[in-house]
């Protein structure tokens, strides 16, 4: 299959099997003659390699890593690197294990025993900005999520210095070095991500960054304008 996405030039493959990471790079470049995988067998190793600054078009993601508890790596490489689109590639086909991949940010999901085609077709498909999803599984047969208007509502609801610290959090600052930063204590700190998470009606800081990390540039720019003092 013949890409008509211009631009793809690398993608990152993340599975424990050396013979599927094979199977789906030889399927990536199949479908992307021009585009270079590159493999890892861990999170840990995904994590090294965006941040060593690689500049991943997307990424292919199996759920079931060693040391990964349920969805915990789509959440930290969506936490950490929020504009990376994340490819859910799984063994796992349950109805709602796919609506729980889509909630926590994954931009497509696709079942391993599906074909290459499927997987090259999957991927122009989430490059495009559409959510990618087998036939069989409809964005209208999933749980409904909060829609952006109903989020930006929610955000606005933070006070100044509340959507300050969620900034922070979605740069990946620690607590201690918010506190550094806002010149308060950490207890204070910490006060503010507690209303944070309950504001937002999320459990975890990660949770809290896949909200924002919702939102379009343009969006960004708004929610980031209404809280500019005039």
């Amino acid at each position: 299959m013949q890409s008509v996405v211009d631009g793809l030039t690398r993608v990152l493959i993340i599975d424990d099997h050396p013979l599927f990471r094979d199977a789906l790079a030889t399927a990536v470049k199949l479908g992307y003659p021009d585009t270079s995988a590159d493999e890892v067998d861990s999170i840990e190793a995904a994590l090294a390699a965006l941040e060593r600054g690689i500049d991943y078009d997307i990424a292919l993601l199996d759920l079931n890593l060693p040391g990964v508890n349920g969805f915990d790596g789509l959440l930290r490489l969506r936490a950490m690197f929020p504009r990376l689109p994340v490819l859910v590639v799984s063994g796992l086909e349950d109805r709602e294990i796919i609506a729980d991949s889509i909630q926590f940010g994954a931009a497509g999901f696709v079942p391993k025993s599906l074909g290459r085609d499927v997987l090259a077709s999957a991927i122009e498909t989430i490059l495009v900005g559409d959510v990618y999803l087998p036939s069989a599984w409809q964005l209208d047969a999933l749980p409904a999520t909060d829609d952006v208007s109903n989020l930006i509502d929610r955000l606005l609801s933070l006070t100044p210095q509340q959507m300050r610290v969620l900034f922070m959090l979605r740069e990946g600052l620690l607590n201690k070095q918010i506190a550094h930063e806002l010149d308060v204590g950490a207890t204070t700190v910490k006060k503010h991500v507690s209303e944070i998470l309950r504001k937002l009606g999320v459990n975890s800081r990660t949770q809290a960054v896949i909200q924002i990390s919702r939102l379009n540039k343009d969006e960004l720019f708004d929610i980031e304008r209404r809280f500019k003092p005039n």
